[in-house]
């Protein structure tokens, strides 16, 4: 069984615990500001960028003790990060992040695919050009970040362009559920970015998005499901590569 928190470069708990201290020893004044929002949001910057990983304990005095902030912030700012699915409560009522175990990655790839191809052929079908003209600038500010080689900024803009389609779908049931599997993605693609960008398949890494735009533009309900299936396919392979490359021998592979 293969577990995120057994991978060897994982940094150490406490050495996460460090991090997380240095940066709001930085911020210490914008973290006063800006109470549970600017909680929320670092926490949640150090999950997806696995700087907090998987299955690391959060404890609301701590945490209110290494923001300078009271614990009511703190608690908002975890509820946030529960309803995203970035951190979860156990029956303990331990708080802690969410782990991902690796063996249930075909479970989130297949819930990806489905849901991903759902929300894609509904915007095929439903796109306004309103909705066209945000997909579009959606696209051109992730390729700015690709150009710009920042990860954590690829990862929030791929995204944002993801929720950009799925609003265009004009259903949102499937909103929330979406969001939630593409906030687990994030931290997957954390995972294996140094790997992708250097990998056989990086030649295509930023216009992995243009066959499914173009069967949006076109209408093209059956080429847009396509598309996304395709685009999920790809993801899953960068990351299958990413583990077949780096984890141990004794470590089984997919």
């Amino acid at each position: 069984m293969i577990n995120l928190n057994a991978r060897p470069s994982f940094r150490a708990l406490d050495e996460g615990g460090d991090m997380m201290s240095k940066g709001m020893t930085e911020s210490d004044t914008g973290g006063r500001r800006h109470g549970g929002r600017y909680i929320y949001e670092e926490l949640r910057k150090q999950i997806l960028t696995l700087q907090l990983k998987p299955g690391a304990p959060l404890d609301e005095v701590s945490l209110a003790a290494q923001f300078g902030l009271s614990r009511s912030p703190v608690r908002d700012a975890l509820a946030r990060l529960i309803s995203e699915g970035l951190v979860t409560i156990l029956p303990n009522r331990t708080t802690l992040v969410t782990p991902f175990e690796i063996e249930e990655f075909p479970k989130y790839i297949s819930a990806l695919d489905l849901i991903q191809r759902a929300v894609s052929r509904l915007a095929a079908q439903h796109r306004t050009e309103a909705d066209l003209a945000r997909i579009r600038k959606a696209d051109d500010v992730y390729m700015e970040a690709v150009e710009s080689g920042d990860f954590q900024a690829m990862s929030e803009t791929n995204k944002a362009l993801h929720m950009t389609i799925a609003h265009a779908a004009n259903n949102p049931y499937f909103i929330g559920y979406y969001e939630r599997l593409l906030g687990e993605g994030q931290r997957l693609l954390h995972l294996h970015f140094d790997f992708t960008v250097t990998s056989p398949t990086a030649s295509k890494l930023g216009r992995d998005h243009e066959e499914l735009i173009d069967a949006i533009v076109r209408k093209d309900a059956n080429a847009a499901e396509s598309a996304a299936h395709e685009h999920t396919m790809l993801f899953q392979k960068r990351f299958l590569d990413y583990m077949r490359q780096n984890m141990t021998e004794s470590m089984a592979i997919l």
